[in-house]
Formats: C-alpha cells, structure tokens, sequence
C-alpha cells in the first residue's frame, strides 16, 4: 500500500527555506514543522550546527534567565547549594576547590580565597574571592566541569579574557587576570577569569522584580550600555551576546556594566564570514545572527533594542513556543508596539526602537557613539523639561509646524510694523478713550482642530514663544520698516 505523503521530504524544506511556500501551504509546514523531530533535524542542518540549535532550545526552556540566588557565606557550603537550588555545576566547582587553612572560606583557587558561589550559568560558575596580594575582593568566573575537555570552550574563555582586557572603559567588565590550565584538588584543570566583584544584581533580575522600569531609568541604564558598546566597537569588537542578563546594576542605575565577552568576535574574525552557525541568546539576537550570517556592531545595535523594549515593557519584543519559531519571528516579525504595552512610554522613544530593530542593519542607527548621544539628550529632556529632545526624534508634525508656523508669525509682525505712522509724524488729537497697545500675545484660535492639538506637542513652540520671538524682531528691526521722507 502506497503511503501517503507528508511534509517529511527535502523539497518542502528547500522551498520553506527560499521562502517560495506562502499563505495556507506556509501554515501547513509551520504547525508540521513544530511536531516533526526530522525535519527539525533537518532543518538544522541546513541552518545551524547542531550544538548551536541544542543551546538555544535549552535556553528557551529555562524558566528564569539569570543566576540562581547567592550564596553569599561559607556556611552554606554544598548541602546549602542544593537546598537553594545552586546548580550541579556550583558542587562541582566547590569540590574541586582546593583546601584552604582559613575556615571561613569554601576553598582555594590559585592565590585566591573563596568565601561564595555568586551564581551559574550556561558556560560556568562565578565565585566570590579575596585576593591577598592587593587585599581586595574579586569575581572569579571558572569553566564549567563538564566543559573542561572541550577545545572549543577553553578557547572562548580565552578569547573573553582578551576580548574584555582590551576594552577599557567604566561600562565595561575588566579582566585582573586569567589562568587557563588551574589544577584542581583532583588533578583537573580548569580556566578561570579574575574580574571585579560588582555589588548589585543583573539587569534581568531587576526586570523580573519590577517589571516594566521606570522612563529615566530606562535611559539612563541604556545610555551606558551604547557608551560601553561603543568602547567596544572601536576595539573593532562586537559583543553578539547583548542582554539584560550580562547587564549589570551597581548603585542602582548610577553604573552599568556589561559582561560576559565570551561570544565577542573581532570584526575581521575570519570566522565572521562563516555561515549557517549561530550565536548569540536567542529572545535577543538579530536577524542576522538568527540567519547565521556575519554580523558587525548593528546587530549589537538591534540587540540593545530589544533590551530597551524588554526595559519598557517587562517582557521581550519577541517570543514563541519553539525555538524555530521565535528565530522566524526575529527574522521576518515585527514586535508589538510598545506603548500597546505601555502607554507611558514616550512615542519618541518608541520610534527609537523601531529603528534599531530595523531587520536591514543599513536601516538602523549605524553607530553605538551616536546612539549613546541621543539617549544622552533624551534623558536631558525627561529629567529636565526644558532641554529639546534630539532633532530627529522630534515629532514630525511639530518639525513642520513650527517650520510653517514661524515665517507666518514674522510676516504678521512686519505688517504690524508698516501700519505705523512715522516717527516724526505728528500725533494725532487724543481720543475719547485710549487702549494701550497689547502687552499679551494675542489669543490665537484655529478652525482646525488637529492643528489646534499641535501645538501643544512636544518639542513644538508654543503661539506666545512665537509672537514674543516676533516682538523681539520688531524691535530689532524697527528702523528698518520706518518710510523714508
């Protein structure tokens, strides 16, 4: 018996991938797609390696995006860790500490002592240390165990080491040293980096407490991470990994740093050129990274995007239920509208973020410095009131208004100006009564409402600036309209 056919062959995902399958066809494949486990494979193959597709697909399942809660003294020590939920690789990472004379502390690495396990993730464990030789207190990022004899790993911790040393900068992490081949208490090496201790949580923990933040916050915080970027970009460094989890909040939003270089590529990496791989967190990458193709600093552009969205709305612009999904999302989707979300925000703001999630990199803002100024004039004008906001964020109404609206003020006022005797012209007999000339501009109504409402925009002059820009003109430029004799 012949068997039926179904969606399982390379033609359909040859199509599918050169977009040639649409509408009730594209829908069919889609919902086969998301139970099919062969063509998901397949898929795979032709888009990405198969470690890159498994690491995001875990990361997706992950319910929280962040460290697990610290344990911040030696006392908690390893039963502590799994009580509170410290993961498997914190143990392991304690276990292979090697034995140190201080009892308060967890164990030794190098010339270190540690006092705490800050927190886990994907690539390693992060320990709270004293080093004695500068009597200061330090972070210690240590490979995970279960990586220790990949190549690839070691050689990413190395390139972060080298890619952070080489930014120096207050929005950006530093490396106080690095060992790659530590030996532990069993014989095994692991690589560690040595870095600042940073007291204050993620940016993403921030996120999950709150919620959407508040507006001169969010500026405040992504005006330095486009400054930090900007640092790094001019390292000829893209960090491709930009999210609220590598942000981090020291004295409130005071100072923000951003970590975890581990994914950072020098622009002329010939590992740039290489396609069909991706990298990157997935809710926040660029439609580039998703495609696997070459990215440069835009698509730390676009993902700084997401994370002023996420700033914004509490949640992330894009989201599925599957990993192609939400890669299909970033690629071809356009986010919900912010103020949807959250009417508070600022329309400006809004179209900021749309630009940088321009899905053509040519159509972003090309720069992270001049990214960084307009956020710095944005946040001038919130905290202010009275500072402009940058010219290309004005509302495009108000530009045309008060372009419009100006010239129309001035030639009212000349006219004002030649309806005027002469100076020297005798006076005439006083009036009954007299009016002294107005002192107030003048109440100036519109038949059209929409116009009316414009002028109360943001940004836009209002009729009294105007009439007493006007005013000022006269008297400027009195003599200039008096008639010659």
């Amino acid at each position: 018996m012949r068997a039926e056919p179904t969606s399982c062959d390379a033609s359909s995902i040859e199509a599918f991938l050169a977009h040639r399958l649409a509408g009730e066809a594209l829908e069919a494949f889609e919902r086969h797609l998301d139970t099919c486990a062969r063509c998901q494979a397949a898929l795979g193959r032709r888009t990405a390696d198969e470690d890159a597709w498994h690491k995001a697909s875990c990361y997706l399942r992950e319910d929280e995006h962040d460290v697990p809660a610290p344990c911040d003294s030696a006392t908690d020590g390893v039963s502590a860790l799994d009580s509170r939920g410290c993961s498997v690789e914190a143990e392991q990472v304690l276990r292979w500490l090697k034995p140190t004379d201080d009892p308060g502390k967890l164990g030794r690495i190098g010339p270190y002592e540690v006092s705490a396990v800050v927190g886990s993730g994907g690539m390693g464990v992060v320990l709270k240390a004293h080093d004695p030789s500068l009597d200061r207190v330090v972070a210690i990022k240590v490979l995970a165990p279960h990586l220790a004899t990949s190549a690839a790993a070691r050689h990413r911790f190395s390139r972060e080491a080298k890619a952070a040393a080489a930014v120096l900068h207050p929005n950006v992490i530093a490396v106080h040293g690095v060992s790659i081949d530590e030996v532990g208490i069993a014989g095994d090496a692991l690589p560690y980096l040595v870095m600042p201790y940073l007291r204050g949580p993620s940016l993403q923990r921030r996120i999950d407490n709150e919620g959407a933040l508040p507006l001169a916050d969010i500026l405040r915080i992504a005006t330095q991470i486009a400054a930090g970027l900007a640092a790094a970009h001019q390292q000829g460094l893209v960090h491709r990994d930009i999210k609220p989890a590598n942000v981090l909040l020291a004295d409130g939003v005071e100072r923000v740093t951003i970590t975890d270089f581990g994914l950072a590529r020098a622009v002329d990496d010939a590992s740039l050129t290489r396609s069909g791989v991706i990298a990157g967190t997935p809710l926040y990458m660029a439609p580039e990274q998703a495609r696997g193709d070459t990215t440069d600093a835009r698509s730390d552009l676009f993902s700084l995007g997401s994370v002023i969205y996420t700033m914004c709305t509490g949640r992330p612009p894009f989201r599925a239920e599957t990993t192609f999904g939400l890669l299909q999302r970033i690629i071809h989707d356009s986010p919900r509208p912010i103020r949807e979300l959250n009417p508070e925000i600022p329309a400006w703001l809004e179209e900021l973020v749309q630009r940088l999630h321009a899905k053509s990199p040519s159509d972003r803002i090309q720069s992270a410095e001049h990214l960084a100024k307009l956020l710095e004039q944005c946040l001038a004008h919130v905290q202010t009131g009275n500072a402009p906001l940058p010219a290309e964020l004005q509302p495009r109404r108000a530009r045309w208004l008060w372009r419009a609206a100006l010239p129309t003020a001035l030639l009212l006022a000349g006219m004002l100006l030649l309806s005027r005797p002469p100076a020297d012209t005798p006076a005439s007999p006083p009036a009954a009564t007299t009016t002294s000339p107005p002192t107030d501009p003048p109440s100036l109504a519109f038949a059209d409402t929409e116009l009316t409402e414009l002028w109360h925009e943001e940004g836009t002059p209002s009729p009294a600036e105007i009439w007493e820009q006007a005013r000022q003109l006269e008297l400027e430029t009195r003599d200039a309209f008096v008639p010659t004799r």
